[in-house]
């Protein structure tokens, strides 16, 4: 097998040095460059495996080798060596897509670490890294943010993912982790806002046998348990100000403390958190440190709720009903006004809430088939006043994809768009919509006799949504 080979840029001989002894004695080459004009000249005639670059140099600054690095050579992970102290300097190079950094003076310990966990990288070219069949979902905002965890998975900046309740922090966190070439250590899940307050240091750090009353043995904490993995900090923001602190030192040294051990001992954790509370307003409530909330929110990720993302629902419910289908049994479905209604719920608590419901549609629903009746859908549960939700159940239809819109309208009623020219020519649907939606409610009226109520229930809307949009058709 080759050898793996390494940059070193630093203008300072003795760290150099240094950085070479300790990279050949893990059977790596190494080349040396004391300017960024040098580096620059080595990295256009020769293949790097790792790139380690200070970040103060002669002829310019260490964020520039960085820059041109992610634009010429992205497969090239390169840490920067920063200041002691200095964490802004190495918040920005982790933001400008470095994948690591190491402070002055430097641990061995922790640089050994950097290194190895850089050098998998090239040992994952040929994995699969696809994230479809896990997190699905074909609509533009979930692209993104598979497209978005491919990139963020290769570096080891902290990272802060936000979002509703339900929405699926967590199941992002651990595709992070398993495309990452920590995906063979520990992946430690914590919600910070289970842990008892007095408990939480030791839960965290560990203990040492003695150290305080029950103490009757030592204790591995998290940050232990997690070691070369992935630490996933749940409700980060119901950490206490108290332990805020701490945590904040065991991110920025790489090392923790536990009680009753007199010095510290180095881990090597990646940090993801994850929130439903606004943290920025937290910060500026100071109920959440503001230095802590910088260090762990270098790279944010948004996971949107599930009611902007409408055009994801069927994929889901199909996943999840072939999850609820036990093996040999025939795997319930939709009506269609069932699916029609669950297409315009709101979803308060977005997918774990969808899966609730269908996990109750299929214990209630006869036989194999589910009813509007069976998802037994909550009435005022977004937490909004009427007129808000009104103008939500009014709103939801049309966000959804008008191709989705005009499809659910065919299944639901076939005779609704027979002669319909958007089908027979493949026109644009947009001009056509209104008018398909106003012959879908004029039928249901005129099934049911014009009975509003019932021709509601028919459609899979509330009463309010239908009066709505008669009103808004120019049938009321």
């Amino acid at each position: 097998m080759n050898r793996p080979s390494a940059l070193v840029v630093d203008d300072e001989p003795a760290i150099r040095e240094l950085l070479e002894i300790t990279l050949e004695r893990m059977d790596i080459d190494v080349q040396s460059a004391g300017a960024l004009r040098q580096a620059r000249e080595l990295l256009q005639n020769r293949h790097f495996d790792l790139c380690l670059t200070d970040m103060r140099l002669p002829d310019g600054d260490g964020l520039d080798l960085v820059e041109y690095i992610q634009l010429n050579l992205p497969a090239l992970p390169v840490a920067v060596i920063t200041a002691h102290g200095n964490m802004e300097s190495a918040i920005r190079a982790l933001k400008n897509g470095a994948f690591d950094f190491v402070s002055k003076p430097l641990d061995l310990h922790i640089l050994r670490n950097l290194v190895n966990t850089a050098l998998k990288l090239g040992q994952q070219e040929g994995r699969d890294r696809r994230s479809r069949h896990i997190l699905l979902g074909d609509s533009q905002a979930m692209r993104e943010i598979r497209s978005k965890i491919t990139k963020l998975a290769r570096n080891q900046a902290p990272i802060f993912i936000s979002g509703e309740s339900g929405t699926g922090k967590e199941l992002v966190a651990r595709l992070i982790h398993a495309m990452s070439p920590r995906s063979e250590k520990p992946f430690v899940a914590v919600n910070c806002g289970a842990i008892p307050h007095d408990l939480m240091e030791s839960e965290f750090f560990g203990h040492r046998k003695g150290s305080f009353t029950g103490a009757v043995g030592d204790k591995q904490g998290l940050f232990q348990a997690a070691h070369g993995g992935t630490l996933f900090l749940d409700e980060v923001a119901d950490l206490p100000l108290s332990l805020q602190v701490k945590l904040l030192r065991a991110i920025q040294e790489k090392s923790i403390r536990p009680l009753g051990e007199p010095r510290e001992i180095p881990v090597d954790v990646r940090i993801v958190s994850a929130t439903h509370k606004n943290l920025a307003e937290m910060v500026r409530n100071g109920d959440f440190r503001q230095d802590l909330f910088y260090r762990i929110n270098v790279i944010e990720m948004h996971v949107p709720p599930l009611r902007e993302r409408r055009s994801d629902i069927p994929a889901l419910i199909d996943h999840i009903l072939a999850k609820l289908t036990s093996p040999g049994d025939t795997k319930a479905e939709l009506s269609a006004e069932a699916l029609t209604a669950l297409m315009s719920y709101p979803f308060p608590g977005n997918v774990r809430e969808l899966e609730n419901i269908l996990e109750r549609a299929v214990a209630l629903c006869d036989g194999h088939r589910i009813l509007v009746e069976d998802l037994n859908l909550p009435e005022g549960s977004s937490g909004r006043s009427p007129d808000d939700r009104l103008r939500l159940e009014g709103s939801s239809w049309r966000s959804l994809d008008d191709r989705l819109r005009l499809e659910m309208i065919e299944t639901a009623f076939p005779t609704a768009s027979e002669e319909n020219p958007v089908r027979e020519h493949g026109l644009s649907l947009e001009s056509y919509m209104d008018e398909i939606e106003k012959q879908a409610i004029i039928k249901a009226l005129e099934k049911n006799r014009w009975n509003r109520t019932a021709a509601a229930k028919q459609l899979g809307i509330t009463f309010r949504a239908l009066r709505y949009k008669l009103k808004k058709l120019g049938l009321d």
